[in-house]
């Protein structure tokens, strides 16, 4: 078990550093909510089971939803503004 636990550590700071040098929103994105469904197993492993709930439902929902809707709205103002640049 604690193998797994090293293992999953190791993909902790392998998913923060590659959040650092993502070039594109959605990937971030990505890659923010596996953070956090790990970092709820391992809060499972560590007999924690609310702030296992807790970290899955708030970390990987929630906040992921606020950031796709955020991203989606970024790019429609990207895109009126580049269609009205176009035109004029």
């Amino acid at each position: 078990m604690d193998i797994f636990t090293y293992i999953l550590m190791g993909f902790l700071v392998v998913c923060a550093i590659s959040v650092t040098f993502s070039k594109k929103l959605l990937n971030s994105i990505l890659i923010f909510m596996s953070y956090s469904l790990v970092m709820s197993v391992i809060w499972m492993l560590l007999e924690s089971p609310d702030l296992a709930i807790t970290e899955a439902a708030v970390g990987a929902g929630v906040t992921s939803v606020l950031f796709f809707v955020t991203l989606k709205k970024i790019n429609a103002m990207m895109g009126e503004d580049g269609n009205d640049e176009k035109k004029g």
